[in-house]
């Protein structure tokens, strides 16, 4: 294998950027220091003016194998990580047939070791089949998944939901709750506000969303299980996180880049600007950048979900839920969020490298340190890129970022010290 070392970059070490030559040997960085190039032999890649960080996590995307392959498989998906800036990526279980034992576990982990070319951790069920009523081992599977999660479906029983926090709090993971009362969907589709009744849409109301925010927090407040709110969208369930946390609850979240960016002011008739949660109204929108601002959200994750074009080529109505992020979610938000001066690019990287490693776990959360695993990024925050969903790796083409300028691109992701893209 052959060694690496980036010259000149910006290196993020302890919460802060230094400029450092960071040499990568045997799957590890070697080195972090003063210039090295004298007695170097192997790739030498220019950082200079450029962002060297730990490699990206992705805490939610669905990469649909087993079972759905014809959306994305692990091996599109995982390249579409890699050529996001990620090198570690977490993967929910609506799959065919879902995590929920070890054995349909280890179908998903062999494809895994065969197929991926970056990091993918699995989430297994809550449920069983993602029913939402028979819990799963959550002590059996445990050793080899992220977390636990339903997402797709949020457990509508509260019984059953205390039932499973007080069997995942023993065993330190977190549960990923996918938040969303099914009472109140009333067959909506986007969000419910001023362009769906003006355009004859059906809505989908905010309490569907923050009414089981609610419902999870006090239950993680009771069993002391580590709640993750995913993919939220609405001004309540900023305010309700915020304030649990003050409280001492254990619980953290995610939003996505697509929340931060656009409101319903700016959906159009067009199959990728759904998703759920919807795409909400701008009080909504401002209230998660500024749970941004203020450290109330934890991590933005991309729910990347990716479907063939003809189930995204049908319109609001009847194009099926979901949308692609990884290729475009640093840059989205740098250009959404840093650019515009509302948070530092040292910020950016908490919410998208070092809280996803807390949270789970995972090695790398302090910077890059000599004798860490090699999994870095390498950020140019001077390259402006039209989106062009033709050029992605993942199976996936819908997103409403589709045509626009965005700027600080990922251009060399590490995994396992080896150049992935």
């Amino acid at each position: 294998m052959q060694d690496i070392i980036i010259t000149g970059a910006n290196v993020w070490c302890d919460g802060k950027f230094i400029t450092a030559d960071v040499s990568i040997h045997d799957r590890k960085v070697a080195n972090v220091g003063e210039p090295m190039l004298q007695t170097f032999k192997g790739t030498i890649i220019d950082g200079s003016g450029k962002y060297l960080v730990p490699g990206l996590v992705d805490m939610h995307v669905h990469f649909r194998e087993p079972g759905y392959s014809y959306k994305e498989t692990i091996r599109t998906g995982s390249q579409a990580g890699a050529a996001g800036g990620f090198t570690t990526v977490c993967t929910m279980p609506n799959l065919n047939p879902a995590p929920d034992d070890v054995d349909n576990l280890k179908r998903q982990l062999d494809i895994i070791r065969l197929d991926a070319c970056i990091d993918v951790l699995p989430y297994a069920t809550i449920t069983k089949k993602r029913m939402g009523h028979e819990l799963v081992d959550y002590r059996m599977l445990a050793p080899w998944v992220a977390g636990f999660s339903d997402d797709g479906t949020g457990v509508q029983d509260e019984e059953v939901m205390r039932r499973a926090m007080e069997g995942i709090a023993p065993t330190g993971k977190i549960l990923a709750a996918h938040c969303e009362v099914e009472s109140l969907l009333n067959g909506g589709y986007i969000h419910d506000g001023d362009y769906c009744r003006a355009n004859g849409h059906r809505g989908i109301c905010s309490e569907s969303e923050w009414g089981e925010v609610e419902r999870d927090i006090r239950l993680a407040e009771e069993t002391g299980c580590r709640l993750h709110v995913c993919h939220i969208s609405t001004k309540e369930s900023v305010a309700l996180i915020r304030d649990a946390k003050e409280r001492g609850v254990k619980v953290t979240c995610e939003t996505g880049p697509h929340y931060l960016t656009f409101c319903d002011e700016d959906l159009q008739e067009e199959g990728r600007y759904k998703m759920n949660p919807p795409i909400r109204s701008r009080e909504d929108r401002d209230a998660l950048r500024q749970g941004i601002i203020d450290g109330t959200i934890d991590v933005i994750a991309t729910d990347h979900a990716p479907h063939s074009a003809s189930e995204k080529s049908k319109g609001l109505e009847k194009s099926a839920m979901g949308v692609v992020g990884l290729e475009t979610a640093f840059a989205a938000v740098y250009t959404t969020m840093v650019e515009p001066g509302l948070i530092s690019l040292e910020r950016l990287i908490e919410l998208m490298a070092v809280n996803p490693r807390k949270i789970l776990g995972l090695p790398g959360a302090d910077g890059i340190n000599q004798g860490d695993k090699a999994d870095l990024t390498l950020i140019d925050p001077g390259l402006s890129r039209t989106v062009d969903p033709s050029l992605f790796r993942s199976m996936g083409r819908a997103t409403p970022y589709d045509g626009l300028p965005l700027r600080a691109w990922p251009v060399l992701t590490i995994s396992n010290g080896e150049i992935k893209c």
